[in-house]
C-alpha cells in the first residue's frame, strides 16, 4: 500500500491491482510498421555541470533499453525528441548513439529497423539564416547517420520558424535532402504543442495550405519518401490528410492521444506508429499489434485502451516535458538504475504527475516487476516529504 498525493491535493492510499504484461517477441509478422522512440539513460556518477556541458550517458542502460524494445519485434526511432535532443542532449552525444545503436541493431537476430532524426541543432542558430545554410547543417547530419547505416528522419528544425521562412524555403531544402538521400526518408511535422519553437512550420498561414504544400513535396518524388509522422494530436486532421497521400508512403502516427485507433484504421486507411509512448508500454503495443495482424479487434482495443489515459497523462501539456514519464517508467521497471535525466530533465513534471502515471501504469500493466516498482515509487514520495 502506497499514499500517493492526487490532483485536488490530498494524500490517498493506493494498492495494486493490474495484472503485468509479460513481454515477449510477436509470434506472427506485424501488419503495421512501428518505431519506438527512445530515451538516453544518464550516467549520474560521471555527470559534471549538467546545464552546461555535455550530457555523460550510461551507454550500457541506453542500449539495453534499445535490446529489449527490439525483443518486442518493435523498431526503433532513434535520436529524436524523445532522446532530449535540443533538450539536453547536443549532435555529438546523438552522433554517437546512432553509431553505437546501429552496431547494436546489427547483432540482434532480428534485425530491427532503426530510423535516426537528422536536424540542424549543432549549427550556431545565428548562422542558420537562409535556404543554403539549414541545407548544410541538416546534410553534415544526414551524411552521418546514412554512414552509420540508418534510415533518415527529416526531423523539424527551429531554423525554419526563426527566420519566418516562406514556403520556397522549406522546398528548397527539403528537395535537395529527400531527392539526395541513400534511401528513402521519412519526414517529420512536429507540432507546437511538442516544441512551441516549431508554430508555424512548412510556411503556410493556415493548416490546409501547409497540408497542401508538404503532400505536393511529397508528390514531387514519392519514391524517396517512406512516410510522415505527424505528431499534432488532431485525429481528424490526420485521417484527412493520410487520405492523400501517394500510394505506398506511409503516414507515421505521433498522436499520443489517438494512436489505437490511428492505427486500427478506418477500413480503407490506417496509420503506422512512430510513438514516444510506445517506449513506455512495448509489452502492450507489440501484443496489441500481434493481435491486429492476427485479426483479433477484440484484444487489439482490450491491450490498447488502459494505454491511452497512461499516455495522455504522460504527454499532457505542457506536452514538451513527456521525457521525464518515459525515464520515470524506465525506471520504475528496473530498466536503469536512478531516475536522474539529461539536464535534470526530471524535473520538468511534479510528484502528482508521477503519482499519476504510476497508478494508470499499474491498471495498464506496464509495472512489470509490481515489488521493484514500488520500492522506487517509495524513494521518490520520501523526497517529496511524502511517507
Amino acid at each position: 500500500m502506497l499514499n500517493l498525493p492526487t490532483a485536488d491535493h490530498r494524500i490517498e492510499p493506493y494498492a495494486l491491482q493490474g495484472t503485468p504484461i509479460i513481454p515477449r517477441a510477436p509470434r506472427v509478422a506485424l501488419t503495421r510498421t512501428a518505431f519506438a522512440a527512445a530515451h538516453v539513460v544518464s550516467d549520474p556518477l560521471r555527470e559534471r555541470s549538467p546545464w552546461d556541458t555535455r550530457p555523460a550517458v550510461d551507454w550500457d542502460a541506453t542500449l539495453g533499453f534499445r535490446q529489449q524494445l527490439w525483443d518486442q519485434g518493435l523498431g526503433l526511432a532513434e535520436a529524436m525528441d524523445t532522446a532530449q535532443r535540443g533538450m539536453g542532449v547536443d549532435w555529438p552525444t546523438a552522433r554517437e548513439l546512432v553509431e553505437r545503436t546501429m552496431v547494436a541493431a546489427r547483432a540482434h537476430p532480428l534485425k530491427p529497423r532503426v530510423a535516426s532524426g537528422a536536424g540542424t541543432d549543432h549549427a550556431d542558430p545565428a548562422t542558420l539564416r537562409d535556404a543554403d545554410a539549414i541545407l548544410a547543417a541538416y546534410e553534415t547530419q544526414m551524411e552521418a547517420l546514412e554512414a552509420a547505416g540508418s534510415q533518415v528522419i527529416l526531423m523539424a528544425s527551429r531554423a525554419f520558424t526563426a527566420i519566418g521562412a516562406d514556403q520556397d524555403t522549406y522546398r528548397k531544402v527539403y528537395r535537395r535532402l529527400i531527392d539526395n538521400a541513400a534511401q528513402p526518408v521519412i519526414l517529420h511535422w512536429l507540432g507546437d504543442m511538442f516544441d512551441p519553437a516549431l508554430k508555424g512550420y512548412w510556411g503556410g498561414s493556415t493548416l490546409d495550405e501547409a497540408n497542401d504544400f508538404v503532400l505536393s513535396l511529397i508528390a514531387e518524388n514519392p519514391a524517396k519518401v517512406d512516410g510522415i509522422k505527424i505528431s499534432l494530436l488532431d485525429q481528424a486532421h490526420e485521417e484527412g490528410f493520410r487520405k492523400r497521400l501517394p500510394a505506398g508512403v506511409r503516414l507515421y502516427t505521433g498522436d499520443d492521444f489517438n494512436y489505437a485507433d490511428l492505427i486500427a484504421g478506418d477500413g480503407a486507411h490506417h496509420s503506422h506508429a512512430l510513438l514516444g509512448i510506445f517506449a513506455a508500454i512495448g509489452p502492450a503495443a507489440s501484443q496489441a499489434l500481434e493481435a491486429l495482424a492476427l485479426g483479433d479487434m477484440d484484444r487489439y482495443h482490450r491491450l490498447f485502451a488502459p494505454t491511452v489515459p497512461l499516455s495522455r497523462e504522460i504527454f499532457r501539456a505542457p506536452t514538451r516535458f513527456y521525457k521525464a514519464g518515459i525515464a520515470f517508467l524506465s525506471w520504475l521497471n528496473g530498466h536503469q538504475a536512478h531516475f536522474i535525466m539529461p539536464s535534470g530533465f526530471q524535473s520538468s513534471r511534479d510528484i502528482t504527475h508521477y503519482a499519476e502515471v504510476f497508478r494508470l501504469a499499474d491498471q495498464a500493466g506496464m509495472l512489470a516487476k509490481p515489488a521493484l516498482a514500488i520500492d522506487r515509487m517509495k524513494v521518490l514520495l520520501d523526497l517529496h516529504g511524502i511517507s
